[in-house]
């Protein structure tokens, strides 16, 4: 059993805002330091930052009416605590944590595919449940019929409270909240977006999964802030592998719209 949301659900567009932040960062400089927090709805987007690249307000403004059409925002930028950023003169691992890797069930594989599928045809609001056949969609500006009609093969629930409006119109969305959407089983304490390849919680959630990928076996890790060394690799060539999955993927706001599974 999963469930997952679609890029227009209010949380995975805080989520894409945070993400696009993180990208301005990696044209700047090679190996930013940057996290931003994101709270959105109601025609409101408040984001809170630490990061060694400065934004200009007006280019904060371009991203969150690109993917919101939200004018109206507040951004508080802050830089990193003194005496981390003078230790971090090379790479070392960002955080403490622990992770965990989880090869990918044929049925979250199914229900990914679902997701995009209905993606594609109502680029809006949605969410889903996937419990072997049963399926529950709730997806918002859609026709119910149409719904029904693609998804015959199974046991198909749709919109049980009726039709909805959705959006950040009507709901809010705040970073890293549909974490179970974004990592499945895999799910730990660390957020995936809104932070540079130092963090842990995104270099090694990438790692991890990769890696119980190619093993098909579960991979569980832990780290400490500081630490030159996880899993026998120096902490460096962790963030190259992980800045590979990124650089692939088209960049921390593509990586924010599906999450990695």
């Amino acid at each position: 059993m999963i469930e997952k949301v679609n890029p227009s659900h209010p949380d995975k567009i805080a989520d894409r805002i945070a993400g696009a932040l993180v990208d301005y960062c990696y044209t700047k400089e090679k190996n930013p330091k940057c996290a931003f927090e994101v709270l959105i709805g109601h025609g409101y987007c408040f984001i809170i930052s630490e990061t060694s690249v400065h934004i200009p307000k007006e280019k904060v403004n371009e991203i969150v009416t690109r993917i919101a059409n939200i004018p109206a925002f507040f951004y508080n930028e802050n830089k990193q605590d003194s005496h981390l950023s003078k230790n971090q003169k090379k790479i070392r691992c960002g955080d403490n944590g622990i992770f965990k890797g989880v090869p990918t069930k044929e049925e979250i594989k199914e229900l990914s595919s679902i997701a995009k599928r209905i993606y594609r045809k109502y680029p809006t609001d949605g969410k889903y449940i996937l419990d072997g056949k049963d399926l529950v969609i709730c997806q918002s500006n859609a026709e119910d019929d149409q719904l029904r009609e693609m998804f015959k093969e199974y046991n198909t629930t749709i919109n049980p409270l009726g039709s909805w409006t959705g959006g950040v119109d009507v709901d809010s969305g705040a970073t890293n909240r549909k974490l179970g959407s974004d990592m499945g089983e895999a799910m730990t304490g660390g957020g995936l977006h809104g932070k540079d390849l130092s963090k842990a919680d995104v270099s090694l959630n990438i790692y991890a999964h990769l890696k119980a990928q190619e093993t098909g076996k579960v991979i569980d890790l832990y780290c400490a802030i500081g630490d030159e060394k996880i899993d026998g690799k120096p902490y460096s060539q962790i963030v190259e592998i992980a800045r590979k999955y990124i650089k692939d993927l088209g960049g921390f706001e593509k990586f924010a719209e599906w999450g990695l599974v």
